[in-house]
C-alpha cells in the first residue's frame, strides 16, 4: 500500500469515528500516523522522481507574497493591475503554467508579488502543479488566497484544507509548548495550566508514534493534539493570510457586505479597478512593514529614501541596514515619532522604532 493510499484510509478512519472521552486517544494516534506520512509525502525521494520542474524564483525586495487559487479567479489580472508586470490571462483555466513575479510598489517598498498556477483539489498529494506552487508559498511572507466571490464558500474550505495538510497554517500563531528531544531518561512531562484535550498518556502514545522515548515536554497553554504534532514535527510554516473575493461586481451588495466584514478579509473587482488601494493597505498592514526615515545632523529629513523594516524594529536593526559597521561607533540616536515620549529623543539600540520614525544617529568622537 502506497503513502496515498495510507493516508486516504486513515482520513476515512478518521471521519468515521466519534469524538468522545473513551476515542481520544485513538484520534490521537491516527492524526500523529496521518501527519508523518504527510510529511514523507512532501520530502523529495532519493532517486529524484519527484524532483520536476520547480519554480526557481530568487526572493528579492523588502517583502515576498504568494497569490493562490484555482484557476480563473483572477490572479494574473490582479498581477497586471497592481504591477508593471505581464502575465498572460484569458477566459479559459490554466493560463498561468509557471511562476511570474511581479514588483509592487508601496509606501516606498518593493514586495515581491508572485502569481502562481491554479492549483487543483488534492494538489498536496501532487495533483497537477501543486506540490511546486505550496513549495513557493512555504516560502512567503504572506500568502494571499484568491477567491471567486460568486463560488468563493466551496473554494476556501478546499484551499485551506489542501495548505492546511502540507503544514501551511494560516492566521495562527505557533503553540506554546517546549518540546526538546533527549539521548536517555525517558519523557519529563510537565504543564503549565490545566489541559482539557490531552494528558501525560496521550502526549507519551503520539510521541511513541514518532519513535520518540526520551523528551521532554512542557506545554504552557490548553492545546489540542494536532498543535502537539505541529510542534513536534518541526516543518510546520505559520503565515499570515489575506483572503481575496475577486469579481465582486457579480454578486449583490448585500453579499459584498457580508464578506467585506470577514477577518483578514478584502473585496475587489479586478477588471473594473474596485477597492485595489484597500487591497495594497491590508497587504502593508499584514506584512507587518514599517517605513523610517534617517536625518543628518542640521539637515531635514531625507523623505525621499525612507529604510523599510518589519514592525518591532529597533534602532541597532535600523543602523545593521544603513551599514553593518555603525553600531560598533554607535553613541545614541535621536528619534522623531510615535515611538517617543517627546521630540527628539535620546535613545539607545534597544528602542522600537514607529511606522515613519525619523532617525538620527550619532557616532562615537
Amino acid at each position: 500500500m502506497g503513502i496515498l493510499e495510507k493516508i486516504s484510509e486513515i482520513e476515512k478512519e478518521i471521519a468515521r469515528t466519534q469524538k468522545n472521552k473513551a476515542t481520544e486517544y485513538h484520534l490521537g494516534l491516527l492524526k500523529a500516523k496521518l501527519a508523518k506520512y504527510r510529511s514523507q509525502l512532501l520530502e523529495p525521494t532519493s532517486k529524484g522522481k519527484e524532483k520536476g520542474e520547480g519554480f526557481d524564483v530568487m526572493k528579492s525586495g523588502d517583502a515576498r507574497v504568494a497569490l493562490i487559487g484555482f484557476p480563473s479567479v483572477g490572479k494574473s489580472t490582479l498581477l497586471n493591475t497592481v504591477t508593471e508586470t505581464h502575465s498572460e490571462c484569458a477566459a479559459y483555466e490554466f493560463t498561468t503554467l509557471t511562476c511570474i513575479p511581479g514588483v509592487v510598489q508601496y509606501k516606498g517598498a518593493n514586495i515581491q508579488l508572485l502569481d502562481l498556477p491554479g492549483i487543483i483539489e488534492g494538489a498536496a498529494q501532487g495533483k497537477g502543479r501543486g506540490r511546486q506552487v505550496i513549495a513557493v508559498a512555504r516560502t512567503a511572507d504572506l500568502v494571499i488566497i484568491m477567491l471567486d466571490a460568486t463560488k468563493s464558500e466551496v473554494q476556501r474550505e478546499l484551499l485551506e484544507k489542501e495548505l492546511e495538510s502540507v503544514g501551511i497554517r494560516l492566521n495562527k500563531r505557533r503553540p506554546n509548548i517546549y518540546f526538546k528531544e533527549k539521548k536517555s531518561g525517558g519523557l519529563a512531562f510537565n504543564a503549565t495550566c490545566t489541559l482539557t484535550n490531552i494528558n501525560e498518556k496521550l502526549v507519551q502514545l503520539i510521541l511513541h508514534e514518532y519513535k520518540i522515548f526520551n523528551a521532554e515536554v512542557l506545554i504552557r497553554e490548553d492545546c489540542t493534539a494536532d498543535e502537539l504534532i505541529d510542534v513536534i514535527s518541526k516543518n510546520r510554516v505559520y503565515l499570515p493570510c489575506l483572503y481575496v473575493y475577486n469579481k465582486i461586481d457579480q454578486i449583490s451588495i448585500e453579499e459584498v457586505d457580508k464578506l467585506a466584514r470577514r477577518p483578514f478579509s478584502v473585496v475587489v473587482s479586478c477588471n473594473m479597478k474596485l477597492n485595489l488601494d484597500t487591497f495594497l493597505e491590508k497587504m502593508w498592514h499584514l506584512l507587518s512593514l514599517i517605513r523610517i526615515y534617517t536625518k543628518k545632523p542640521s539637515n531635514p529629513p531625507d523623505f525621499d529614501t525612507g529604510i523599510i523594516m518589519r514592525r518591532g524594529a529597533t534602532v541597532e536593526h535600523v543602523c545593521h541596514s544603513i551599514h553593518r559597521s555603525i553600531v560598533d561607533v554607535f553613541r545614541y540616536a535621536l528619534v522623531w515619532g510615535t515611538s517617543t515620549k517627546y521630540s527628539p529623543q535620546r535613545v539607545g539600540l534597544q528602542h522600537v522604532v514607529h511606522h515613519e520614525d525619523v532617525i538620527q544617529i550619532v557616532k562615537k568622537s
